[in-house]
This record gives structure tokens, sequence and C-alpha cells, in this order.
């Protein structure tokens, strides 16, 4: 074979590689079941544990978790500590399918406002997400990244809205660090079920990339105080369109409520 041979399929194997490792990016969902955080703690000496699968579809392929597990600790009074440990899988369209540890998410939540009658609860989130999924397979970015949000958020009745955003140091060739700004609200409906919706918008996270607006709708179904589904759907209308879901069961515990605590 001929070096201009040799070099033709080394580079289509690089921008296959780097086209999954984009799709891999993609999604975040940050606070579940939708991709805009909260700034509300889980309650001290409490542990929320989801096992969860998220879902994106676009022209040039698919991509997601199946599943990623997520715990939640209140270790001290407004302070939360946060682990995802995802499971991976990416294809690009006529691909193959390809299936490993993703990259693991690390994060400390600390509310420093409480809610008032008229002051909202504020409070930052900032994530890491560590590198352990294999770049080579579009498991993993190949790149530390570090998110640095901030969160509001107001309730009152059965009404609830919160939202903020923050900027992302995202490392690597090709790639931008980018804004996310993101805005939600949702009502309870009964005892049983809320449902809600968000927007969102980011500035172009690599070179020849636009800018990124979508929605989604879902909500939580309470099956009693320590069992929740929780779902979301929705797409892009601006940038690559893709289509996107969630799904997940949270099961909720703390140390006086035989085993149970309220929904966050």
């Amino acid at each position: 074979m001929s070096f201009l041979g040799k070099a033709s399929r080394s580079g289509c194997r690089l921008c296959f590689c780097a086209f999954l490792m984009s799709l891999s990016l993609r999604t975040a969902f940050a606070g579940p079941p939708f991709i805009t955080d909260d700034p509300e703690p889980v309650e001290w000496h409490h542990w929320e544990v989801y096992i969860s699968s998220i879902y994106e579809h676009t022209k040039g392929g698919t991509s997601g978790t199946l599943p990623h597990i997520e715990v939640n600790n209140g270790i001290v009074p407004n302070v939360q500590l946060h682990i995802i440990l995802p499971m991976a899988f990416s294809q690009a369209t006529g691909g193959p399918l390809l299936y490993g540890l993703g990259d693991i998410e690390l994060g400390v939540k600390y509310r420093f406002v409480q809610e008032g009658r008229r002051r909202p609860m504020i409070g930052i989130f900032p994530l890491l997400e560590v590198p352990t999924g294999d770049a080579t397979r579009g498991l993993g970015s190949g790149h530390l990244q570090t998110f640095l949000p901030i969160w509001l958020q107001k309730s009152w009745g059965a009404w609830t809205t919160y939202g903020g955003g923050g900027y992302w140091i995202n490392p690597g060739a090709g790639n931008h660090d980018y804004l996310y700004l993101g805005w939600l609200l949702q009502k309870d409906l009964n005892a049983h079920l809320t449902l809600g919706g968000e927007v969102y918008y980011n500035t172009s996270q690599a070179v020849g990339e636009s800018d990124i607006m979508g929605f989604n709708l879902g909500g939580q179904y309470n099956f009693d105080d320590g069992h929740h589904l929780l779902f979301s759907f929705g797409r892009t209308f601006s940038g690559d369109t893709s289509f996107m879901s969630y799904i997940g069961f949270q099961w909720t515990f703390g140390p006086h409520e035989g085993g149970t605590q309220e929904a966050q």
C-alpha cells in the first residue's frame, strides 16, 4: 500500500474517533431529568442514588449511557458531594457500536443563600469530568473538563423555577471553552406527579461547530417518599439538530426516616 493510502486510512480513523468523541460530549443531564441544575443540595446525612440512561441521536449517529450510576450525599449542612459512574456507548451512522466506561463526573454543590419570601435560593456546583473513558473509541473526551456554574431557585405554591449558567473549560485540539445557560419551570400536579420544561443555550464547543439552543420536557413520578421515576425528552432547534431522552430511577433515603426522605 502506498504512503498516501496509509495516510488516508489513518486520517479516516482519526476523523471517525474525533466524531465519536464529539458525540460523547454533547449531552450531560446535570440536574436529573434535565440538563439545567438547581442550587438545592441533598439534606445533611441523606443520600440520593440514581440508575439512569441517556440517549442522543443526531444525523451522524447515536451516543449515551447504559446505564450510569449517580450518587449524591449531604456531607454537611448546605453541602452535597456528587459522583457519576457511566457506562457509555457511541455509534456513528453505519459504524460499529462501541461500549465501555465513560468519563467519571465529580462535583460539590454548595448553597450559600437560603430561599426567603422574596429572595431566591443561590448555590454553586463546580464539576470535574475526569477522562476515564477511552477517547480513541469515542467513549470519553481525553481531557479533564471543568464546569463552573451558579444556580438560582424560587418556589411559590406548587410552582418551582430554577436555572442559571456557567463556564465550561474544554481543553483539547480544536475545542473551545464555552458558556452554558438554562432555565426551567415545573409544577407539582399532585402528590405523585411533577411536570416541567427547560430551555437552554450553549456557545460553540469546537472549531466549526455552531451555538446550540434546545429544550426538554419531562418530570418525576413519586411512588412514595423514597422511590421516584424521572424522565425527559427534547431536541435542539439550532446547531446540529439532535433528539435526546433521559430515563432514571431515584432512591432517596436518610438515617431517621425509615430509609426515605422527601424528594429534592
